[in-house]
């Protein structure tokens, strides 16, 4: 091995190598029609869920944009990108409900969960890390979204909640597929099957957070401190790791994608769900 690396290695200085230079920091701000805020701050790309008005809702148009932006950055020189919402009281609540309640039939169910799938592909597969900067709650396709991210850190009142089965119905989205991922198939089983909305606590515990900002801490600071240790790592540092790992979540996925689809249509288009459906609307 080259005496240089094997410094490097042991953690020494050697005079003969000069750091890499940073990237020209570049700042751009830009606001989606269908509610994503689009931020470029040197090495980070910060979309913001701006719907807070309907708790950042996933409407399916939203999620377009988030995946077409994931998609358009591939190649730029970020370090990696931050998924929040706006406001402090929701992450994403879920799915836009005036939309999803219009997907009665079982071709409305298979396209709207490819194209949400699709979207939420841009973030497991996006070259760098993706980071969920969890500000509230993050409930159903919310959750999914989350669990999406490679890394989530959260505020103390950010519950997680796949609960999709509250609602008679499987994950659309892939999610279930990423808890399975996290904590292996019978932790994850136990939480899916029961629909359990985790306390930031809980999440903390299982390693789905990696980090919960305290009370008396801006959740802004907190994130950048939590940034820091990523941002001053190599580029080609970020992206070697990042490849690594997800071509253990792409596996899982394939192996996996074809059955949760087809058995969210099946639980989607059957009248248990809708039944659910309508007892919870008239609980609100």
């Amino acid at each position: 091995m080259h005496h240089a690396a094997l410094l490097l290695i042991r953690g020494l200085s050697f005079p003969g190598i000069l750091p890499s230079k940073p990237a020209p920091a570049i700042k751009s701000t830009m606001n989606t029609d269908n509610g994503l805020l689009v931020e470029h701050n040197g090495d980070v790309l910060r979309l913001t869920l701006n719907r807070p008005e309907k708790r950042n809702a996933l409407s399916l148009s939203l999620l377009d944009d988030l995946g077409s932006t994931l998609r358009e950055n591939n190649d730029t020189p970020v370090k990696c990108a931050v998924i929040t919402g706006a406001g402090d009281r929701c992450f994403a609540a879920g799915g836009d409900l005036q939309e999803l309640d219009a997907i009665r039939t079982e071709d409305e169910a298979r396209a709207m969960s490819e194209r949400g799938h699709s979207a939420l592909d841009e973030v497991r597969y996006f070259p760098v890390p993706v980071i969920g900067a969890l500000n509230g709650l993050a409930l159903g396709g919310g959750a999914e979204l989350a669990m999406a991210c490679d890394i989530r850190i959260a505020t103390e009142h950010a519950d997680l909640g796949l609960i999709h089965a509250q609602l008679n119905v499987t994950t659309a989205w892939g999610g279930g597929i990423d808890l399975i991922n996290a904590i292996g198939n019978s932790a994850a089983l136990a939480i899916l099957c029961s629909g359990q909305r985790l306390a930031a606590a809980e999440a903390r515990q299982l390693r789905l957070y990696e980090a919960i900002c305290p009370a008396d801490k801006d959740f802004a600071g907190f994130t950048a401190d939590f940034l820091n240790r990523i941002l001053s790592k190599s580029l080609n540092v970020l992206r070697g790791y990042k490849a690594t790992s997800a071509v253990r979540r792409r596996k899982l996925q394939d192996q996996l994608m074809m059955t949760a689809r087809e058995e969210f249509i099946k639980a989607w288009t059957h009248e248990d769900h809708w039944q659910a459906v309508e007892q919870a609307l008239k609980k609100r």
